[in-house]
Parts: structure tokens; C-alpha cells; sequence
């Protein structure tokens, strides 16, 4: 069997939006899901028997009742279930492994457009060797969608762009080709962000003038984005490419791009520090802020 869309449950409605998401991830790229319940029992004192196995009854209903209604929801779709007993932190990041990718809800925050990002989803984002996709609570098919030409929510019309934070001075083929490939699953566009520090010398000139020092740095950047995507132009045709090389903080601009976007896609570096494995804070911001579904992908 081909390797999964593995979702983590935990009988949350924002884990069950993880697990439609990933339903239609599924179905896209002709893929079973694997609904993963992780069960972390604390057992009573004097707990019997009969005690734990009640318990394990009712922990085993999340994984059914999820396949149940994604078999209603979605009758073409290959679902496998599970449970596996521990932590979630320590679990996750394994049956990541066992996946094409893992899939997990979060709460939105009341009042922002944001993710709630609890420490055993954190954890996992930061340990995984694949990649890992946040759905907010609330996220719908339609959302993932242009609205009709009445300005309403429809599943019908194309997809919204898929969008890439891209770092020229650290690029990577296995990010890149997970946001070709996303957006020529869904017939979408793909739009390359690429952003850069404006020389400090700079920052108090105006840079809209014409024939500058900085209009020269704009044309450089540009070009050297254009010049890093011409392989893949080539690999994947049929994939529209818009190419944005833009000074400034990079978590601002994937934040405002992300407003209209099907999916966010950004990277972290898998390469171990003195402190063990970590998120990068551009990562950390578009996690905790961004509204649309985001992809992490781990890269060397």
C-alpha cells in the first residue's frame, strides 16, 4: 500500500477538520488516510481490569466515529484506523515517518486570525522528518476555493493560490517540489515570496526613484529568483508561477499573502543545534498567526 495521509486524532472538532482536510488531500493525490488516535492512559489507583478496558472501549470510538463520517462525507475514500498507546509528542513525529504526510488540527484563536499551537503539536513540527499540514478549527472545502462570481463560498470554482516562502540563500529541492506538486494537484497557481533585508545604507533613501542604488538591488533580487526557478518552470509546466522578491519581514508578507491562499507552504532546516531540534521564527509567526492551512516541509 502507498504511503498515507496519516491525521491526528483526538476527538476534537479541529482535529476533525485536520482529517476532512486531509479526505481531500487524500483524494487528490489517490491516497489512503490513516486516522491515528494516540491513547495515553493514566490509570486509576485500584483500577481493575474491566476499568481499563472500559477505558479503552470509549478511547477506541475516535478513530471509528472519524471513518464513519469521512465514509459519508467522502464514499471513494481509503481509510485505515489505529490506535497507539503514549505520548503524543514522542508519537506523532513516528507515524510521520510512515506517512507521505501527517495532518493535524488546531484551535483558532478567538478574536485573531490565528492557530492556537498546543506543545504537542509544536513538538511535532519540530521533530518531524516529513511534512506536517496545521488545519485551524472551522476550515472548510470551500475555503480552499475562489469564491463564484457572486462572491460566494464554492467548491467549484478554482483553487486559491498555493503560496511558498522561498529563501534564496537557503534553498531546497524537497521544498520546492512539495509546493509544485501541491499546487498542481489542485490546477492552482503557485506564488513564490521571496523576501530580503534592505542594506542598512539604504533604509532611509527613497527607493521607489527610478534609476537608484536600490532599484538596482530590487532588479538583482529578481533576477536571482527568476534565475532559481528556471528548472523548475521547466519540471512542471503547467504550473503558473508568479515571482515576488520583495524587501522586508518575510512573516508580514506570507501573513498578507496567506489571506487568499489554499495553502501556505514554508520550510524548516532539519540540522541539529546545541540545543537540540527547534522552529525557525519566521515558521513560529506563520504558525501562530496565519489563518490558512500551512504546510510545514523539513529540509538539510
Amino acid at each position: 500500500m502507498s504511503a498515507p495521509i496519516a491525521v491526528g486524532l483526538d476527538g476534537s472538532p479541529e482535529s476533525m477538520a485536520g482529517a476532512r482536510w486531509a479526505a481531500r488531500e487524500a483524494l487528490r493525490r489517490n491516497l489512503p488516510v490513516r486516522l491515528v488516535h494516540v491513547w495515553n492512559w493514566h490509570p486509576h489507583p485500584g483500577e481493575t481490569s474491566d476499568g481499563l478496558e472500559a477505558q479503552r472501549h470509549w478511547a477506541q470510538r475516535i478513530p471509528r466515529e472519524a471513518a464513519a463520517e469521512l465514509t459519508r462525507e467522502y464514499p471513494a475514500l481509503e481509510i485505515v484506523i489505529d490506535q497507539v498507546g503514549g505520548q503524543p509528542a514522542a508519537v506523532l513525529p513516528v507515524v510521520a515517518e510512515e506517512a507521505e504526510l501527517l495532518v493535524l488540527g488546531s484551535l483558532q484563536a478567538k478574536g485573531i486570525s490565528g492557530f492556537l499551537v498546543g506543545s504537542a503539536s509544536l513538538s511535532t513540527v519540530a521533530c518531524a522528518e516529513r511534512p506536517v499540514v496545521l488545519i485551524r478549527s472551522g476550515e472548510t472545502a470551500q475555503d480552499e476555493h475562489q469564491p463564484d462570481e457572486a462572491g460566494l463560498a464554492s467548491t467549484v470554482t478554482p483553487y486559491r493560490d498555493v503560496v511558498l516562502g522561498l529563501d534564496l540563500a537557503r534553498p531546497c529541492d524537497e521544498l520546492l517540489e512539495f509546493a509544485f506538486d501541491a499546487a498542481l494537484q489542485r490546477s492552482a497557481r503557485l506564488r513564490v515570496i521571496h523576501c530580503w533585508k534592505l542594506p542598512s545604507a539604504y533604509k532611509h533613501r527613497d527607493a521607489t526613484v527610478g534609476s537608484t542604488p536600490e532599484s538596482a538591488l530590487v532588479t538583482q533580487q529578481s533576477h536571482a529568483l527568476t534565475e532559481m526557478l528556471r528548472p523548475w518552470r521547466d519540471k512542471y509546466p503547467t504550473v503558473e508561477l508568479i515571482e515576488e522578491s520583495v524587501p522586508g519581514k518575510p512573516a508580514e508578507h506570507l501573513l498578507t499573502a496567506s489571506a487568499d491562499t489554499s495553502l501556505l507552504v514554508v520550510g524548516r532546516r532539519t540540522s541539529h543545534s546545541p540545543i537540540g531540534r527547534h522552529i525557525g521564527p519566521i515558521t513560529l509567526a506563520v504558525l501562530h498567526h496565519c489563518s490558512a492551512p500551512v504546510a510545514v516541509v523539513p529540509h538539510a
